[in-house]
């Protein structure tokens, strides 16, 4: 079998003109990175305001397990599914990590005969739009240091700095150090520390900002730190938002690229889902409800991370009103859920399976908490027995909700005809009413305790003192009506990783918080989660290298 990357190499793309003109975009609004990228100008998309929106799709999945589901190609492959069957449908994905692809989870271009391309680039350095982030990210943690070592008036305590430096890659060792060491004329020695790009506020702001101006307005928001007396300090203060925005100019516009089949999707803005709320940006996603009858999106991780968010936080702020929502497993995960170890996943067991389909169980209950309609993608694997099949559409048919065999890795758009055909029924049958999960005036702690109670089904939420009081400093100060966005581990409905399946009673752990006041959110850090990963014993480096004819191996 070819591997993904010998998959994309032999692609036969269509000329990115080609693939804009069938959006009708006009040439002077196409600005070509190469032949197979592009980025959409702004005069194009002030232009499509007054255009009817079309049907947005969300695409989402159980929780995530080393057995794989597959939702991006899944998404990839419901596009190309939908263009076959006659919709004009567009895709709207997130931009990969540096971390993750020289990591453990490698790239996020989706696999087999449902990949998004040019691959390569598109995993790694693309049109520049994390390097244009963390750029301005860090220009603002210079001025800041700035700020103090020249002893200006803008008052800021040092040992009450918030605003940590990023970059686009996992490196553990980053996330505590001290800068400023070696005398007063190297800088004041302050403790800080990194963060990856994709946790970086200006990432969700830069995914979550409406235009260039409602961009700027959120960047002069962004707290970095406070006065003594706990008086707030903001971007604004450090007068660095104009080169900020000067430096962000070109990664707010979003990327046009192409699938496998030629269709068009928009890959643009990438939020960690777990520590942000891990999607693709308003922009791009308004864009193309502009451009198209249909709107495949994705949301990061399980549907307990990346739905919730999109619901609560993406669509609440964008305005925007999802039709349907596509949940995907795979037999292979759902085992694994159900306490079957990975090594053993492609062995049959019913037990672990009827077991593991509480997991998804759980996703759709949750997905009618939002008033969505659904759908259940399996994702098949050659491992897969026709009675494990089976079993789960029985499941989803007690359940309530249509379920689609889907073999998109194989056979591309075809293998994902009959998923496309039933969110198309269901979205002329059903219509939505979709409601978010909370009301914007109810206070910040009881947010988190309606999420973690409606969402992951615990008895309660722990808190320290510390925590509970600052959520309060922050209603006092104008933050109260701002969604929670939620950091836990991606592979659990609660805060240990370790604990699969549909864990219900269970008691989160809440251990800090913090303020993204550009962002208009208040992020709930749980358990162990962390803002740096780290690199696996065998990270996917190692792996990677340039073949004789200069041509990159190993990505995936």
């Amino acid at each position: 079998m070819p591997t993904d990357i010998e998959i994309a190499r032999n692609a036969k793309k269509r000329p990115i003109m080609d693939v804009a003109e069938t959006l009708q975009i006009a040439p002077q609004d196409v600005i070509p990175y190469g032949h197979d990228k592009a980025k959409i100008a702004a005069q194009h998309l002030s232009g499509l305001r007054a255009r009817a929106n079309g049907k947005l799709i969300l695409v989402t999945a159980i929780n995530p397990t080393p057995a794989g589901e597959g939702k991006t190609t899944t998404s990839i492959g419901l596009a190309d599914a939908m263009n076959r069957i006659g919709n004009k449908t567009l895709l709207c994905l997130r931009e990969p990590s540096l971390g993750p692809c020289f990591g453990m989870k490698g790239g996020a271009t989706g696999g087999g005969q449902s990949q998004v391309v040019p691959m390569e680039d598109i995993n790694l350095h693309f049109t520049g739009d994390f390097h244009a982030i963390t750029s301005a990210h860090n220009l603002l943690s210079a001025m800041i240091d700035n700020h103090i070592h020249w002893g200006s008036d803008s008052g800021i305590d040092p040992t009450r700095i918030t605003w940590r430096r990023v970059l686009d890659m996992n490196d553990r060792n980053l996330r505590n150090v001290v800068t400023g060491l070696g005398g007063t004329k190297n800088g004041t020695p302050i403790e800080t520390g990194f963060d990856i790009t994709v946790a970086s506020e200006i990432m969700a702001i830069l995914c979550l900002a409406r235009d260039a101006q409602n961009l700027q307005d959120r960047l002069e928001r962004m707290v970095i730190g406070y006065r003594r007396g706990r008086v707030p300090v903001t971007a604004k203060d450090m007068n660095a938002v104009g080169a900020m925005m000067a430096l962000l100019k070109d990664a707010m516009l979003p990327n046009l690229v192409q699938t496998l089949e030629g269709n068009p999707a928009l890959v643009h803005g990438g939020p960690f889902a777990n520590i942000a709320h891990g999607c693709s940006s308003v922009i791009a996603t308004r864009a193309a409800l502009k451009m198209a009858d249909y709107v495949v999106t994705e949301a990061g991780f399980g549907a307990d991370l990346g739905a919730e968010k999109f619901f609560n936080i993406k669509c609440r702020q964008a305005g925007l009103v999802p039709n349907a929502a596509v949940i995907v497993a795979t037999v292979r995960a759902l085992k694994m859920h159900g306490g079957i170890a990975k090594d053993d996943v492609g062995s049959v067991s019913y037990d672990a399976l009827e077991k593991g389909l509480a997991n998804l169980g759980r996703h759709i209950e949750n997905m009618r908490e939002f008033g969505v309609p659904v759908v259940v993608a399996v994702n098949r694997f050659t491992s897969d027995t026709s009675g494990e099949i089976a079993a789960v559409e029985a499941f989803c048919a007690k359940m309530g909700v249509p379920v689609s065999l889907c073999t998109h890795w194989a056979e591309g758009g075809h293998g994902a005809e009959d998923l496309a055909q039933k969110v198309a029924q269901l979205i002329e049958t059903t219509p939505t009413e979709f409601r978010p999960l909370y009301p914007a005036d109810m206070p910040l702690f009881e947010k988190i305790e309606t999420i973690a109670r409606r969402i992951y089904r615990a008895s309660r939420v722990d808190a320290p003192k510390s925590v509970r009081e600052q959520l309060k400093r922050w209603e006092l100060e104008g933050y109260g009506d701002f969604p929670v966005c939620m950091a836990k581990t991606q592979y659990s409905f609660s805060s240990d990783a370790k604990l699969f399946g549909a864990p219900e009673g269970h008691v989160l752990q809440l251990r800090d918080v913090r303020l993204s006041a550009g962002a208009g959110f208040i992020v709930g850090i749980c358990g162990e989660i962390v803002t740096m990963p780290g690199l696996p014993r065998r990270p996917s480096a190692e792996s990677i290298y340039l073949n004789s004819a200069g041509q990159i191996e190993g990505l995936s």
